[in-house]
């Protein structure tokens, strides 16, 4: 399996007047879209990234182990350890999804992932950022373009995410972040298709492409296409 993208994304101060209901939140958002798939950061770390103390993210944490989200385990290697693992995809699934939804917030979700993801795309490809950020780039999509079925979803979200991230607005990231959590239970609900893999590997190809070449307005244009054509697919599996 390859390495999980480290979850700063998510893992950025909270508010203090809402700290445990923004925790929950953001352990959540990290394990549903896969930035942390074996256990947490050490507590302490953790606590230190958010900016809360101890006993407000162990409540959290308990939380989430009571919800079935994560196990809490002592002793020397203990620590809180992921549990959840997203549901086979049934059509069922994503039907009953997008009633909860409701049509007009699955548009509305649609259109801001299109744009912050659009977004992101331009600014990596017109910035340029500190770093290695362009062989971190070619690796996030080495790891996607070879991802078997089963990891297809976790590695495709990386991916995604790491464009907004390597532009280093955390705002941005934190945008693609909540964009893609919007949307991750009707694309966890769709099959993974090996030609829908492939096409899409040719889409992130494109992307990746105009970015590295600095052209802006073809990175907008490679990341509408693929995002249009990932809404399609929805489309398709609801008619």
């Amino acid at each position: 399996m390859q390495e999980s993208p480290r979850p700063t994304t998510v893992f950025r101060p909270v508010r203090a007047g809402n700290a445990f209901e923004e925790t929950v939140e953001r352990l959540l958002q990290a394990v549903k879209l896969g930035l942390v798939v074996d256990k947490l950061p050490p507590e302490r770390e953790l606590a230190a990234q958010l900016g809360i103390s101890r006993v407000t993210l162990r409540e959290a944490i308990r939380a989430l182990a009571e919800a079935g989200y994560l196990q809490v385990r002592r002793g020397r290697y203990g620590g809180a350890f992921v549990t959840y693992t997203p549901p086979p995809p049934r059509q069922e699934d994503l039907r009953r999804a997008v009633a909860d939804m409701g049509t007009g917030h699955l548009a509305d979700a649609l259109t801001f992932r299109l744009a912050v993801e659009c977004g992101a795309a331009q600014v990596l490809a017109t910035a340029e950022p500190a770093g290695g950020w362009r062989e971190t780039l070619r690796r996030r999509l080495a790891e996607v373009n070879s991802a078997s079925p089963e990891d297809y979803r976790r590695l495709d979200t990386a991916f995604h995410l790491s464009i907004a991230e390597l532009t280093g607005s955390e705002s941005l990231a934190a945008a693609c972040a909540d964009a893609r959590l919007r949307v991750t239970d009707l694309l966890n609900a769709i099959p993974v298709l090996q030609r829908n893999i492939e096409h899409a590997a040719v889409q992130h190809e494109a992307i990746v492409a105009a970015i590295l070449a600095g052209d802006p307005e073809a990175a907008r244009r490679a990341v509408t296409e693929h995002l249009e054509g990932t809404a399609a697919l929805l489309r398709g599996f609801l008619a």
